[in-house]
């Protein structure tokens, strides 16, 4: 697979197939990656969506480059890209082009928008999430803001794996390749599905999630006794009841206006504050234990860096040690799936610039000499010795 995705939604796909066994091509430019320098917070950017990727360093602005990436083409299952629209078309390695070539070839184009008339706009995560609804409903009114990850990145990177890996079963049928599209507007738009059913039935806006006007009445973060957070939701009777049971309120229980989930809803100005106070009570380890033993959902409000060690993706295996830069590394997370025994545990570092160069043209009949040739012009990039 030819992977030439850039900062995360592509990168996602190729991460994705990578992990789940295919061999994955990261082809870049000689001067590396541009998501090999990014600072702030996306200065991780490059290690977590690279690994067990290799790395082919060319420019396919120079006609030598694209008359080898071209060749590579020849012999791939599949590529992928997430440049702005028109850019493929542009080197001449658009999917017509390369579907002639190659009729087999699975080209997946993830890009801000599906058919229709804003589909040569550029977007980016946050501009999906702006204009689908997202960053409304998760900020307080009049606010809107970003979710603290690039989910939509992410999730258009993920559908756009489900559709290669739907295309390879209909080519075992056909033995023709396809076109596959993924974008981040229709994806924001996917997970706004929910809001939308909500505001047709409602007849009326959906308010943000920071606005209490929820399915349930107790379904928040609370401040404990030792001065942390945690959250309890309590979405069911059965919920309601085991909480009264695991923090000894008998008299909440007996309360018939408290007994269903309506009638709570109902009397939430009432019972929050109730709540409020008996866990305010409690320290979080506390909460916890009782949460548990009754079968409540419960979690205690983490970070990021929390995740480093947490007992049970550590004890599960779902944690990967990951080169990160030269001297650092640290336990970053596998592939949240599991296909009967088997789980996503195959770590290899991300690629240098161009650590792959040498092998793959060689692999298409390339001597050294020629390479070197090659590497000297600078079309290529070849076995850097670190990331």
């Amino acid at each position: 697979m030819l992977d030439l995705g850039h900062t995360v939604m592509g990168p996602t796909a190729g991460l994705v197939l990578a992990d789940l066994g295919a061999e994955v091509i990261h082809v870049e430019p000689p001067a590396g990656d541009r998501t090999r320098r990014l600072e702030g917070f996306g200065r991780g950017f490059f290690a977590y969506y690279n690994r067990n990727k290799k790395s082919l360093a060319v420019d396919l602005k120079t006609g030598e480059g694209r008359t080898l990436f071209l060749q590579l083409v020849d012999t791939a299952d599949v590529l992928l890209e997430n440049f702005a629209p028109g850019t493929m078309e542009r080197l001449g390695l658009g999917w017509p082009t390369l579907h002639a070539r190659n009729p087999r070839l699975i080209y997946l184009a993830l890009k801000g928008f599906l058919r229709g008339p804003f589909a040569d706009r550029a977007a980016l995560d946050e501009v999906a999430q702006m204009m689908g609804g997202l960053a409304y409903m998760t900020g307080p009114p009049g606010r809107p803001m970003r979710a603290g990850a690039s989910v939509v990145d992410n999730l258009g990177g993920v559908f756009g794996a489900l559709g290669v890996v739907t295309a390879l079963r209909e080519r075992d049928r056909t033995g023709a390749g396809q076109l596959v599209r993924s974008a981040l507007f229709e994806s924001v738009a996917f997970l706004m599905g929910q809001f939308m059913a909500y505001a047709a039935v409602a007849g009326g806006p959906v308010p943000p999630m920071s606005v209490r006007h929820q399915a349930w009445a107790i379904y928040d973060v609370f401040d404990t006794a030792d001065g942390r957070q945690v959250f309890l939701g309590i979405t069911s009777d059965r919920h309601w009841e085991a909480f009264c049971r695991g923090f000894a309120r008998p008299d909440l229980a007996a309360d018939a206006s408290l007994a269903t989930n309506n009638r709570r809803v109902a009397a939430r100005e009432r019972l929050h504050p109730i709540v409020a106070a008996i866990l305010a009570a409690r320290p979080a380890a506390e909460i916890e234990r009782l949460a548990v033993e009754h079968d409540l959902p419960f979690a205690p409000v983490a970070t990021p860096d929390d995740l480093f060690d947490h007992p049970h993706l550590a004890a599960g295996g779902h944690l990967l040690d990951t080169r990160l830069e030269p001297g650092v590394r640290a336990p970053l997370p596998a592939l949240p799936l599991e296909i009967g025994e088997w789980a996503a545990a195959k770590y290899g570092d991300p690629p240098a610039v161009g650590a792959h160069t040498r092998a793959l043209l060689a692999a298409l009949g390339y001597a050294a000499d020629e390479i070197a040739t090659l590497v000297d012009r600078g079309v290529v990039r070849a076995g850097d010795a670190e990331g």
